[in-house]
């Protein structure tokens, strides 16, 4: 018999070994406006809100979605609550309660920019992945993109999450508000500044003068997360309800290590962040750039060489001895060179500890799911690797394999008539059609997106001679060069 599923009037239910909201959750106050209530969200900062929630009931969050109403007409019968599982030899169960309600920004507009006006929300953060930020490929805000666009001529019935930040701000701005700090949680390089730099774009083309007093007055921090976030499926349902007794129909689970990194400005000092776990800091730049390219960098390439060679996750990718080898060397010879040294962070012992995580058999994270989205991962994850090893006269050739990986990868889908999860799937399904195993005319097929490969990088000899060596090396099977 299915049991009961989980909400307010059965959270008293739950077995005792879960941990539940030790707070009053009608008492406590949204303070907080999230964009892009998905799996990390609500494993990662849905977390620290939690506990935060547990000293201070002013953290509760509104949580927008852009798009999708599916995560809120799931949860809502839940009455947003859900469960969270920590991967480990013994998992970690936790009911998290630190969703106030969940708000579809098409259908639900008004309350949207009722949360952005209120005085009580102190902080806006973004999950919305690199795409979301709609920015060209030079990482500026692009003004034909067609959110934007449209966002340009639409008023307020703005659809991107650059038009909502420019709205709500314009709004509190009018009424005499104190702007909220924005905080993104993407994996965008200098991810505060290029948020205010798009924002301020955006404002910038109807009223300068907001623009002016975006730069100002409106704080968007750096920050850095990281915690390996694998996808819901119907094992984890299973499980949760098993260990719990409640039936939850969209629990998250991630692994127990789990990191936010957030520069010390005024405006983010509003919460007891050291209390629950958060680091804030002066500098995140190191923090962020280790984080870019040794794991989200290994991650990207262990994805597209791992699916090539039949793997289907990273634990799995990790026990085949050659992979393994392959991204250990990636890091310390090629990744790490190119990170600045530091009393606050040892290079040598976080790549050590990032390979443990990958190692991790309790963490099923899907290489499929890393693979979405290659053409907006690779400018940020890889290619800053590859200009700083190229300028300093280092070796880089295990970082042109995984971009060679990504090409076959492409490819691979494109002859298989697959789905390909990237905003520009269209176009690299017809270069994927379009190759014939010539690595010269394959590699420049791809070399030619601009959007991927700047001018001045695809243009170096250097550089297409590395990448067409490391294609030509590269079975279509994955398998790697001698």
């Amino acid at each position: 018999m299915k049991p009961k599923q989980l909400s307010e009037a059965t959270l008293a239910q739950v077995r005792a070994a879960v941990a539940r909201p030790r707070y009053a959750r009608e008492a406590c106050r949204v303070g907080w406006l999230h964009f892009g209530p998905g799996a990390f969200h609500r494993a990662h900062q849905s977390y620290y809100a939690d506990r935060l929630l547990e000293q201070d009931p002013r953290w509760a969050i509104s949580a927008v979605a852009l798009h999708s109403s599916a995560v809120r007409d799931v949860l809502a019968p839940q009455n947003d609550l859900y469960c969270l599982v920590e991967l480990a030899e013994t998992a970690r169960l936790r009911v998290i309660g630190a969703l106030r309600e969940i708000l579809v920004a098409p259908q639900e507009r008004p309350a949207v920019y009722a949360r952005l006006e209120s005085p009580e929300t102190r902080l806006v953060t973004l999950t919305v992945t690199e795409k979301g930020y709609c920015l060209d490929g030079d990482g500026r805000l692009d003004l034909e993109h067609p959110d934007i666009a449209h966002d340009l001529r639409a008023g307020d019935a703005v659809r991107s999450v650059i038009g909502f930040l420019a709205e709500g701000l314009r709004r509190r701005r009018t009424r005499g508000t104190a702007p909220f700090a924005v905080v993104s949680c993407d994996n965008l390089p200098d991810n505060g500044p290029t948020l205010r730099a798009a924002v301020t774009a955006f404002a910038a083309e109807h009223d300068p003068e907001l623009a002016r007093w975006i730069e100002q007055e409106v704080s968007f921090p750096r920050t850095m997360v990281d915690s390996i976030t694998p996808a819901t499926d119907a094992d984890l349902i299973a499980r949760v309800a098993a260990e719990s007794g409640l039936y939850d129909a969209w629990p998250v689970q991630r692994e127990q290590f789990t990191q936010w990194v957030i520069e010390d400005v005024p405006a983010v000092r509003v919460a007891d962040w050291a209390a629950v776990g958060v680091t804030l800091t002066r500098d995140v730049t190191l923090y962020d750039r280790a984080k870019l390219r040794v794991v989200n960098g290994a991650h990207s390439a262990l994805a597209y060489l791992g699916l090539l060679r039949g793997h289907a996750t990273v634990a799995e990718a990790m026990r085949d001895p050659q992979v393994a080898r392959y991204v250990e060397q990636l890091l310390r010879e090629e990744v790490a060179p190119g990170l600045p040294a530091s009393e606050s962070l040892d290079i040598g012992s976080y790549i050590e500890a990032t390979l443990e995580r990958f190692r991790a058999p309790s963490v099923r994270h899907q290489l499929a799911q890393i693979a979405w989205d290659g053409s907006k991962k690779l400018p940020v994850r890889l290619l800053p690797s590859v200009t700083d090893a190229m300028t300093a006269g280092r070796s880089w050739e295990r970082l042109a394999l995984a971009l060679a990986a990504w090409m076959r990868f492409v490819i691979g889908r494109a002859r298989a008539g697959g789905a390909l999860t990237d905003p520009h799937a269209e176009r690299l399904l017809a270069i994927g059609r379009a190759c014939t195993d010539q690595p010269q005319q394959d590699v420049a097929r791809f070399l030619g997106l601009e959007d991927i490969f700047p001018p001045a990088l695809a243009g170096a000899v250097a550089f297409t001679t590395a990448v067409v060596a490391a294609y030509r090396g590269l079975g279509a099977n994955g398998s790697l060069p001698e």
